[in-house]
């Protein structure tokens, strides 16, 4: 089961440029993802890019053996301070591997993402972290 996490900062505003890279607009976000890989990086994760999708950012985490990363969608600013949800980018719990001939289950790879993207946000004074659990906070992607 996916696990979301809500959060709300004026840490990660809008870039300038940003919107050129939006597919749609108010999907805001990428100082979050750049904050994010390198935070990852830090712990010794390879992040090898980021992109704007139609529904977000995407953080692409290149140490799992299926195609992995980082979700983020945002709600537009209310005053400073926007609203973001961070989740896993595990497309199902399970999933066929061709070259390795089997199904691999993601929930491990999810978990240990989740634990790791709370731990970055709690450490942080200037991330308020709103909940986590399994119903997006955000209304819908």
């Amino acid at each position: 089961m996916k696990n979301f996490i809500h959060l709300r900062s004026a840490k990660f505003p809008e870039l300038p440029g940003e919107a050129v890279e939006m597919v749609n607009p108010g999907t805001v976000g990428k100082a979050l993802a750049l904050h994010l890989q390198q935070r990852l990086q830090a712990n010794g994760r390879q992040v090898p890019f980021l992109c704007c999708e139609d529904w977000g950012w995407w953080l692409e985490l290149a140490d799992a053996p299926f195609r992995f990363g980082v979700c983020i969608y945002s709600q537009p600013a209310e005053g400073e301070a926007m609203e973001f949800c961070c989740t896993d980018g595990a497309f199902a719990g399970r999933i066929w591997l061709w070259r390795r001939f089997r199904f691999i289950d993601t929930a491990p790879w999810a978990e240990a993402l989740h634990g790791e993207l709370l731990a970055i946000f709690r450490e942080d004074p200037e991330v308020e972290l709103l909940g986590s659990g399994p119903d997006f906070p955000l209304g819908g992607p």
